[in-house]
């Protein structure tokens, strides 16, 4: 049934809503608190009844100020609102504006929005704003009560899955940080410092330092391509496979051989990782290591000279029969070795220039007395306010000074 609209006509508005609720149509469960917003008293008199006498909760105002006002104090399960207002009563451009506010404040919320034969139009470009449904004055009771009975549902549904996936998230968040060491072991002689930053709220990135036995650490980094959970659940089959090899004390060029093989059985088509492998001999201050297409790590000498620790093989995942090769060299007194992700360097400005390797050793030759742990923050904020901290991918970093 369409409505005209006069205050002498509330009884028949409250009527019509009690026969409805009465057959059935609305359920109290399906219901919920609507804010009402329209500049006609009588008009809002009306629609309170109507809702009220289906069941709903109302709130409402006369102005576009006093809505936003009520969302940023009240919670509300919809939002039923005219277009056009005291301030411009027929182009509808404070209703225009104001459901681009709502959307901005909630993405989710239900917006009705209400408007005339006439502006059907106007109720379009409400509904490329965001608005979620439309009504026509004048209205018909049933279709209003059915729209706002759809919305909150549907909104409902949608929130209740919004927070099993970020219970399920913080879920993966934490099974992920008991992945990664919590704490750095001492190494005679070096200072070591370690650190990853998800892009997401899980990421593909991975680091360990493990003392072997008195003389020998392992240090290892690794980049899954790919972010999010994807990656996250391939890293954890990393961290799965690599532990027990580490416990076996091999060679870097026989753990990435074995490595490798593992990945290739599990790593899906178009996915791999790669990976930087490296024991630390504390006493003899000697590193071997292995590179499985990672970025190369940068050693800056005391002297203030650097070179690259190159990649020598493939990444991991990809080539089953791969044979990998080793590297060594010597740590000296004052050196500083930084690995790390490409998440880091790759991170970029507004001009889209990447932070690079050259600011990395740069930061490492102005701050040759650092710790470690200094440098690795030094670091970390450089990159992050070369990007504004907006990065592009995961980044971890590892920093390892050898002792004056």
């Amino acid at each position: 049934m369409e409505w005209a609209f006069g205050a002498q006509h509330a009884n028949d508005w409250h009527m019509e809503a009690v026969a409805m609720w009465e057959t059935d149509l609305i359920k109290p469960s399906e219901t919920g608190c609507v804010l009402i917003a329209d500049d006609q008293m009588h008009v809002l008199d009306a629609l309170q009844m109507l809702l009220r006498g289906s069941g709903f909760s109302t709130e409402a105002v006369t102005h576009p100020a006093r809505l936003l006002s009520a969302l940023e104090t009240g919670q509300f399960d919809a939002v039923l609102m005219d277009l056009n207002y005291t301030r411009d009563t027929t182009a509808g451009g404070e209703g225009l504006d104001l459901v681009s506010e709502i959307r901005s404040m909630d993405s989710l919320l239900p917006v009705v929005v209400m408007t005339g034969w006439s502006s059907v139009g106007l109720a379009v470009e409400a509904m490329r704003r965001g608005a979620s449904d439309f009504i026509q004055k004048p209205w018909d009771n049933q279709d209003l009560l059915q729209k706002l009975q759809t919305q909150i549902s549907w909104v409902r549904a949608q929130r209740r899955a919004q927070r099993l996936r970020e219970e399920e998230l913080q879920e993966a968040r934490e099974i992920q940080d008991r992945l990664l060491p919590k704490k750095l072991p001492k190494v005679r002689g070096y200072e070591v410092a370690a650190m990853t930053q998800p892009l997401r709220f899980v990421g593909g990135d991975y680091y360990n330092v493990v003392r072997i036995d008195e003389r020998h650490t392992a240090i290892c980094i690794a980049d899954v391509a790919g972010k999010g959970m994807p990656a996250a659940l391939l890293m954890s089959s990393l961290q799965a496979a690599l532990k027990p090899l580490v416990g076996q004390r091999l060679a870097p060029a026989e753990l990435c051989h074995r490595l490798n093989r593992i990945l290739c059985e599990i790593t899906p088509v178009g996915k791999f990782i790669s990976f930087f492998y490296a024991l630390l001999d504390s006493v003899d201050n000697r590193l071997t290591y292995c590179n499985a297409g990672h970025n190369p790590p940068l050693l800056i000498r005391g002297d203030g000279t650097s070179m690259e620790l190159k990649a020598a093989g493939a990444v991991l995942g990809q080539f089953p029969h791969w044979l990998y090769e080793e590297s060594q060299m010597q740590m000296r007194s004052g050196d500083t070795l930084i690995l790390f992700t490409d998440g880091l360097v790759e991170a970029c400005d507004a001009d889209e220039e990447p932070f690079g390797e050259h600011n990395l050793i740069r930061v490492g030759r102005e701050n040759p007395s650092a710790s470690a742990e200094e440098l690795l923050g030094l670091l970390m904020r450089a990159a992050s306010r070369h990007c504004r901290g907006h990065f592009q991918d995961d980044a971890s970093l590892i920093v390892l000074k050898a002792g004056n």
